[in-house]
């Protein structure tokens, strides 16, 4: 894995956001297809067409409780004059041998029973008297319960047309015809239809596995004790649940305290169980910056364009950026800023698509849209930076959440999408049309 080189040299050089992402896609490789049973393929994406070996369904069979009849033997019949069949027994779902029914003759058949031999349509028990002979009946109660004929004869009052209330073999998909094309994502559906046409497995990529991990000896988890200078440990519960809903799976490590050595044998422990390591704080000019100390001179020698760079681009906010790779497979790092806003911002920027291409996936965005402006009065934006502001977006209408301080959580839990103010503007009137990110 390799970072590519910048145009210009120095430590002040500002990297656009493209840059940046262009950077981070051209080194993230999709992960190796596997073979994984259907319960674990879930989130997965298929890598290879899937044809249907089997027809769905696989043989004609009734949509209703009912009773499989011939055409003829019902044309004409009403509530005056019901047809009289002789019931020659049941037809029950998975049965394998299957009743005949010939002229003046009715086979009470189930829903998904295959349609016995000789019958033409279905008639649902509503249009019978089930074999009491007392009119038409509201259901078909099980043997055991009712006193339904399963043989004698049983009143139909109403004619069904050929083919009525049959499931023909194939009209849900046929075999020989593509199921799912390589790319799906496999959800709920996707994993129905495998199993209905006999698929037991999928090869798909697997999804990454991410790991999270906040820095900051002021960090505490949440339920503890909060002394003096202390605040709770957010950032890595909001970027495993962000990693998660992206398609991973995701791993949040404990806040690691500012300590370079720490620092670096926490993330070297991880490597085993990462495909992606996120990191947040740490990444500016501070003196107790450790991801940035820590980090900084892990490359190996041996590999171009390894180790950690340390970046700063022109957007508000998430200016201080790094990545890279490390350790001995190259495992991509993503170092993100420690304030809440500018960690979450980042990440939906930048590390959902470096998720979503190591699944495999061709489209790795969140999905965007143009929309009017409402505030009361003009968002001011820093010049030569593009600024990403919380906010709200309905019926083609977008206001802003919350101010633009990159510490404000709160505001950040009740937006739903994000404004884009692009770096040659520093103004936008209320009424303005307006880039918007849609967060969900």
């Amino acid at each position: 894995m390799s970072t590519a080189a910048p145009s210009t040299t120095g430590q002040d050089r500002l990297w656009s956001v493209d840059e940046h992402l262009e950077d981070i896609l051209a080194a993230v490789r999709p992960l190796e297809p596997i073979e994984l049973q259907l319960p674990d393929a879930q989130g997965c994406v298929l890598v290879e067409d899937v044809m249907v070996a089997v027809s769905l369904p696989p043989f004609d069979n009734s949509s209703m409780d009912g009773y499989a009849v011939r055409v003829a033997d019902v044309a004409g019949a009403s509530q005056e004059y019901p047809a009289a069949l002789e019931v020659v027994g049941d037809v029950a779902a998975g049965q394998a041998d299957l009743l005949h029914v010939g002229p003046g003759q009715a086979a009470r058949i189930m829903t998904g029973a295959p349609l016995p031999p000789g019958a033409e349509a279905v008639v649902p028990v509503e249009w019978t008297d089930g074999g009491l002979g007392e009119g038409p009946v509201h259901g078909m109660r099980a043997r055991s319960l009712g006193p339904e004929q399963t043989s004698g004869q049983v009143r139909v009052y109403r004619s069904a047309e050929a083919r009525a209330h049959v499931r023909a073999k194939g009209s849900d998909v046929r075999a020989g015809d593509r199921a799912l094309e390589a790319g799906t994502v496999l959800g709920p559906p996707q994993i129905a239809l495998l199993a209905a046409i006999g698929r037991g497995t999928a090869r798909v990529r697997p999804r990454p596995r991410v790991v999270v991990l906040s820095t900051g000896s002021e960090l505490v988890q949440p339920g503890e004790e909060l002394r003096s200078g202390q605040i709770y440990d957010s950032n890595s519960f909001a970027l495993t649940a962000a990693a998660r809903d992206a398609g991973a799976i995701a791993y949040r490590v404990g806040a690691v305290a500012d300590d370079a050595e720490t620092l670096r044998s926490t993330i070297e422990d991880q490597l085993v169980r990462a495909d992606l390591v996120v990191t947040t704080g740490g990444v500016s000019v501070g003196a107790y910056d450790v991801v940035k100390e820590a980090l900084s001179h892990v490359g190996d020698e041996d590999e171009a364009g390894s180790g950690i760079d340390f970046r700063k681009l022109a957007m508000q906010p998430g200016k201080p950026q790094g990545f890279g790779s490390i350790g001995p497979d190259h495992t991509p790092l993503l170092a993100l800023p420690g304030n809440p806003v500018s960690s979450y911002v980042s990440f939906e920027l930048f590390v959902r698509p470096a998720i979503r291409a190591l699944m495999g996936l061709v489209d790795v965005h969140r999905p965007t849209t143009r929309a009017t402006l409402a505030a009361d009065k003009a968002l001011t934006s820093p010049k030569g930076r593009r600024q990403f502001l919380r906010a709200t977006c309905a019926e083609g209408t977008v206001r802003p959440v919350g101010g633009a301080g990159s510490h404000l959580v709160a505001a950040l839990a009740h937006a739903d999408s994000l404004i884009v103010v692009p770096e040659d503007v520093e103004s936008v009137e209320p009424g303005t049309e307006v880039e918007v990110v849609l967060l969900g």
